[in-house]
């Protein structure tokens, strides 16, 4: 499940891989001369992948509403959406939420999407000072694996969280990229010895030993519960799809713009 059955084998590196349970569990230093992921399974990452594999131009990820609302206006009529959520559901005046379902091509093809989150794009802005900032989740699993296998860089896996707290399917996803880069990279568990780490991989193992509890897993959580109580039950299933598409969505600091890795 952590990643498909093709593996790109690269060899043994030694660098740094850390995970980051939480963004207030680093600061934004940390991350200098790295690469961070950005991973907001529920749903936020799943949504930007969505949204950029269904052809939009851009995602320019805003901290705040009124930034997102400001940086919308001073775009062209028709060439930008407003899309994120507050509480998890559509904020008012927005044209999408983050459900990544609402991102179909014919909705988001050659649009600018200016975006907002609760946890996600916060996220996303705490990690700026990375010398690369990519976006994460099970649908673009092994698309993640092979970019950061390839670079020898320190990784920082960033989970998002929901409302300050930790979450179990951003843990679980932290858990199968680091699953994924010990199967690419030929290293061994005992080199890597990070505590969050360990524990974000240790969850996947177990959790991800049969599609049920799997599936259990995503829905238990604290953001999972959530999801169920606003009867996203769909989203949560797409959310925990593995390798939907091949493909890395990488934020440039200097022009604030998540664009497809090329």
């Amino acid at each position: 499940m952590a990643g498909g059955d093709t593996f790109l084998y690269y060899p043994l590196m030694n660098r740094e891989v850390k995970v980051h349970l939480l963004p207030v569990l680093f600061e934004p230093q940390d991350v200098r001369g790295g690469i961070a992921v950005i991973i907001d399974v529920l749903r936020a990452s799943t949504t930007i992948v969505h949204a950029l594999a269904n052809g939009a131009r851009c995602v320019i990820p805003c901290g705040e509403v009124e930034d997102a609302c400001g940086i919308a206006a001073k775009h062209p009529s028709g060439t930008a959406l407003l899309g994120g959520e507050r509480e998890g559901v559509l904020i008012g005046g927005f044209h999408l939420d983050n459900n990544p379902f609402a991102y179909s091509a014919d909705v988001v093809r050659d649009k600018t999407i200016v975006f907002t989150t609760s946890n996600g794009t916060r996220a996303l802005l705490r990690a700026a000072q990375a010398s690369r900032v990519l976006i994460g989740s099970f649908v673009n699993l092994q698309a993640i694996v092979n970019v950061l296998a390839a670079d020898s860089r320190p990784v920082h896996l960033v989970c998002a969280g929901t409302k300050g707290k930790i979450t179990v399917e951003d843990c679980l996803c932290a858990g199968a990229i680091v699953d994924g880069l010990l199967t690419a990279t030929g290293c061994s568990e005992s080199e890597w010895t990070d505590d969050q780490l360990r524990l974000a991989l240790d969850l996947y193992r177990r959790e991800s030993a049969t599609p049920e509890t799997f599936r259990q897993a995503m829905r238990s959580g604290y953001g999972g519960r959530n999801c169920v109580r606003l009867g996203y039950d769909e989203q949560i299933e797409r959310a925990g799809t593995t390798d939907l598409f091949d493909m890395v969505p990488e934020y440039n600091v200097g022009s604030n713009l998540i664009t497809l890795l090329r």
